[in-house]
């Protein structure tokens, strides 16, 4: 049950004497030799299980190919971790950053590694769990996100992560220009959702520490209680917002029997019977937060556009040679399947069971 690693893949591989002789500089006690793996898991950041004698640790990376700095910051992720731990134990204890670029060929940092289950779409797991199992789940990680949403950023010190004022729109434009810097085809159905989420954009209530891409396989449950999370994982892309664009990724990875296949395959873990719907994500989202969704519509065609641009961007990687990554090769399917999947909900005003396209 345990998320296993698995040999490096092609054209990811580290310095493996650099990186050991850093380790045993800057790490107290530190003693080799040092084996890497890697997980698979995963579609951004680099993530490796280092066994450094007889002690574990887990390595981030950026992409290689990465052009977008501010999207793999690992200094930014590493100082994030290092103020959360002390007032949320759900993550990984931060241990060493390293920003010198000569060791493996670009900046990392090094956490200690939990163990715990990571539901994925094609876990076996999924098989043996009921209904009622995978429910207790779901609303268990949406009261999670709640609690996530009321930590207190300023006094962990996180105050100067983002700026919440124009939070809302600085995303749409956002979203919109790297979709425009990473575009490979023609997507007539992502045209029409971005021109209606420039031009519905809702006033922002709130700000709060927002995760940004708070799904079930960034989730550690404990193998014992599977209702238990026990670390939220990768924060690269976390700041200061409105809690309710974080609630719209979450709606966007939250895929439902009758949404396009290509989405049910690669993001299909909430689909099998007993899952809550989007709409009951909403609800349980707005009971254990106290907050009013007005129009869940918006934030969900949100995640869904702000899931197709990541898409495309690691797609469009593949396609200039900067990855080898055979997962990569289809991904415009994906991408499309969240533009024609966004044009139906917009069709039926609607979040939860939609037709299928």
């Amino acid at each position: 049950m345990i998320d296993p690693s698995a040999p490096v893949r092609r054209g990811e591989e580290l310095d493996v004497a650099a990186l050991e002789r850093y380790l045993l500089a800057h790490l107290p006690e530190a003693q080799g030799p040092l084996v890497v793996e890697q997980f698979p898991g995963g579609f951004s950041n680099l993530t490796y299980l280092l066994r450094l004698g007889d002690r574990e640790l887990v390595l981030r990376r950026p992409p290689f190919g990465a052009a977008i700095k501010s999207a793999h910051d690992m200094g930014r992720e590493h100082r994030v971790l290092s103020r959360l731990y002390p007032v949320y134990r759900k993550v990984p204890r931060p241990l060493l950053y390293c920003e010198d670029e000569s060791v493996i060929g670009a900046p990392f940092y090094v956490m200690e590694r939990l163990h715990g289950v990571i539901l994925r779409s094609h876990s076996p797991l999924l098989q043996q769990l009921s209904g009622e199992a995978l429910r207790a789940i779901g609303v268990a990680a949406i009261e999670n996100l709640a609690a996530l949403h009321a930590i207190d950023y300023a006094a962990a010190g996180l105050g100067d992560l983002g700026k919440p004022e124009g939070y809302v729109r600085r995303q749409i434009e956002g979203w919109t220009k790297r979709y425009r810097a990473a575009q490979t085809d023609e997507v007539p159905a992502l045209e029409t959702l971005i021109a209606w989420l420039h031009a519905h954009m809702p006033a922002e209530r709130s700000a709060a520490l927002i995760h940004n891409d708070y799904k079930f396989d960034n989730l550690m449950l404990n193998p014992a209680n599977l209702t238990e999370i026990i670390a939220v994982l990768d924060w690269e892309m976390c700041t200061i917002g409105d809690p309710l664009m974080d609630l719209g990724t979450t709606l966007g990875y939250w895929i439902e029997p009758n949404d396009p296949p290509a989405l049910q395959s690669m993001l299909g873990l909430t689909t099998a019977p007993g899952n809550l719907s989007r709409r009951e994500v909403v609800e349980c989202y707005a009971a254990a937060s106290g907050r009013t969704v007005d129009d869940p519509l918006f934030y969900y065609l949100y995640g869904l556009f702000k899931i197709a641009v990541i898409v495309q961007q690691i797609y469009a990687r593949y396609r200039r040679g900067f990855t080898q990554d055979a997962r990569f090769a289809r991904l415009d399917i994906v991408v499309n399947a969240c533009a024609q999947l966004a044009v139906a909900a917009l069709e039926e005003g609607e979040i939860s069971r939609l037709a299928r396209r």
